[in-house]
C-alpha cells in the first residue's frame, strides 16, 4: 500500500486509474454519523476531485439534499476508485481523503469543464446545482 498527500506524488499506474475510471464510491458521515457510501461520477480538475449534482429529478432541491447536507455539517470525505477483475492478480484502488467544499456549478467552470469533458451526459445538460470539490490532503493505494 502507499501514501501520498497530493495527487501529483501518485505513481502513473494510479493517476492513469483515476483518469480511467467512470464510476466511483464517495465516503461521507450522515446526520448520525453513520458512514454512507455513494456512486458518483467524477472527474480530476487540476488538484481536485469533482462531482456535480447533476439534473436527474430529484424530491427535494440541491441543497437539501441528503449528501449536500452531510457534508456542510461535516466538510470532509473520501473518494474511492478501484478496478476489479476476476483475476485477483489485477486488483487495484485508489482512495482520495480530504475536506470538501460545496460551491455554485456557475463557480466552477474548471470542474464543469472537466467533468463535460468527461461525460457524454454532461455535454448533453450541463450540470447546474452545486459541484462537490474535494482536494485531498492524503492519497492511499493499494494494487496486487
Amino acid at each position: 500500500m502507499g501514501r501520498s498527500e497530493s495527487v501529483a506524488k501518485l505513481p502513473e499506474w494510479a493517476r492513469e486509474l483515476l483518469v480511467q475510471s467512470r464510476v466511483a464510491r464517495l465516503g461521507l458521515l450522515d446526520d448520525d454519523g453513520a458512514p454512507r457510501v455513494l456512486p458518483v461520477t467524477y472527474a480530476l480538475s487540476q488538484d481536485a476531485l469533482v462531482t456535480a449534482i447533476d439534473d436527474k429529478p430529484k424530491h427535494v432541491a440541491p441543497e437539501r439534499l441528503a449528501r449536500v447536507r452531510w457534508l456542510r455539517a461535516r466538510p470532509r470525505a473520501a473518494l474511492t476508485v478501484d478496478h476489479y477483475e476476476d483475476d485477483w492478480s489485477r486488483l487495484a484502488w485508489v482512495q482520495a481523503i480530504g475536506p470538501v467544499k460545496i460551491v455554485e456549478a456557475a463557480d466552477a467552470p474548471d470542474a464543469l469543464n472537466a467533468l463535460t469533458a468527461r461525460y457524454d451526459a454532461y455535454r448533453r445538460q450541463r450540470p447546474s446545482g452545486p459541484i462537490i470539490t474535494l482536494v485531498p490532503d492524503r492519497l492511499v493505494w493499494w494494487r496486487a
